[in-house]
């Protein structure tokens, strides 16, 4: 990933598409030289549906980045959501091999994943990440690294998320075609990165769910006891709010786009009492009216719904009493109202999740729209060897996921 200095990555979302390109320096500070947008045509809740339309919006968003940064980019870190997207929590044991010294070592590790991960994916999906939460070490919880201790029966419980394979080999037949390479494990669940992103460390190991409220998708990550504990994709988002102002006010997507950016707000207590008349904007000026109040109740409906779909993963997801804060990120984000609404619907606090601070261009991507794409800067950094390494086949499925996570814990 890194190569001639620099790290880029590359958030292909449903309404946006996004390179960012990253020169870390040697005291670790993340310093953006470039960014690059253009229009997503060819995707629709996080999955390819135009090949060609999708190729071009790499091709111009990666164009743009390497203009302004002044260099070529050859591989990226990519970010995938979408309902292709299934995760869920799976555990291992196994008895300790050395029986004389009892002393359990890496090998053992190894082989509790491998416990915990076989069988558990199925033919047609992919494996994204394999994320050990805990291990247990006959009847001691809580262990988070268990080399070295003393035990007869180790166990370990583990968070595994994994693609459809044919949505997956669509978004990296788009970037390839593109002219960009991605490696096995450049390829990161968004909420993950977008945790990176804008989450504390003290947030995490008090309990927090991140809410990547994007334009197709709401990626939703809990966390809890400070690792990883749930995560889901909904396939809502701002597209949503947009669509039900063009089929409410019968204007055009682009003019519905513009009204919910420009004028919109999604709670009704914001609003001053009076009513107000205001124009939608359309390319040539005013293309009609609507009241304030009306534009309101449209989206207030909507962001509700979407709310309340997150509310029910928080309760089902069994960590809802462990979740302190909820922090809420992605471009729908920015809509007036969100975070208010957030919290009367969640009763617990809620802010907006900004990227945390970086160095070079950050005035122009200190925004919650690009916590996804800074995020795969940040998580490429600390959970991959540099410099770049040469791309390799596909092996087997189980041993490739096992080695991977194993090349990270030691290194």
């Amino acid at each position: 990933m890194l190569e001639n200095g620099i790290i880029a990555a590359l958030d292909i979302g449903t309404t946006k598409i996004c390179c960012i390109v990253a020169a870390p320096d040697e005291n670790g500070a993340v310093n953006i030289v470039g960014i690059g947008n253009a229009p997503s045509m060819g995707m629709s809740k996080g999955q390819v549906t135009n090949v060609d339309r999708t190729v071009g919006a790499i091709r111009a968003a990666v164009a743009e980045a390497e203009r302004m940064a002044g260099c070529h980019v050859r591989s990226v870190m990519l970010g995938l959501a979408g309902g292709s997207v299934q995760c869920y929590n799976s555990s291992g044991v196994v008895g300790v091999r050395d029986s004389r010294t009892k002393i359990i070592t890496e090998e053992d590790k190894r082989r509790a994943i491998e416990s915990a991960v076989a069988g558990e994916i199925p033919q047609d999906r992919e494996p994204l990440h394999t994320i050990e939460q805990e291990y247990t070490v006959d009847s001691q919880t809580g262990i988070k690294d268990p080399v070295g201790m003393m035990g007869m029966r180790l166990e370990v419980n583990m968070h595994i998320s994994t693609v459809s394979l044919s949505a997956l080999q669509n978004v990296l037949n788009c970037t390839r075609q593109a002219g960009l390479e991605v490696e096995d494990d450049d390829v990161v669940l968004e909420s993950l990165a977008s945790a990176e992103a804008v989450l504390t460390p003290d947030e995490i190991g008090m309990g927090v769910a991140i809410l990547d409220f994007g334009g197709g998708t709401t990626d939703i990550g809990i966390y809890a006891k400070g690792c990883i504990r749930h995560t889901k994709v909904l396939n809502l988002g701002g597209d949503s709010l947009t669509r039900d102002i063009f089929m409410t006010l019968k204007t055009s997507m682009d003019e519905a786009e513009l009204l919910k950016i420009e004028e919109g707000c999604c709670l009704s207590s914001l609003l001053p009492l009076e009513d107000e008349i205001i124009p939608i904007p359309g390319p040539d000026g005013p293309s009609g009216e609507v009241s304030r109040h009306v534009l309101c109740d449209i989206l207030e409906s909507r962001v509700e719904e979407i709310m309340g779909h997150v509310n029910q993963e928080l309760v089902m997801s069994g960590f809802d009493d462990q979740v302190m804060e909820i922090v809420v990120t992605g471009g729908s984000s920015l809509l007036r109202g969100v975070p208010e609404l957030a919290e009367e619907i969640f009763d617990r606090p809620v802010r907006v999740g900004y990227p945390v601070y970086v160095g070079g261009l950050s005035q122009l991507v200190a925004s919650p729209k690009y916590s996804t794409g800074l995020g795969l800067i940040l998580y490429g950094l600390k959970n991959h060897e540099f410099p770049q390494r040469s791309p390799g086949p596909r092996g087997g499925l189980l041993n490739q996921l096992v080695n991977r996570l194993f090349r990270k814990q030691v290194s």
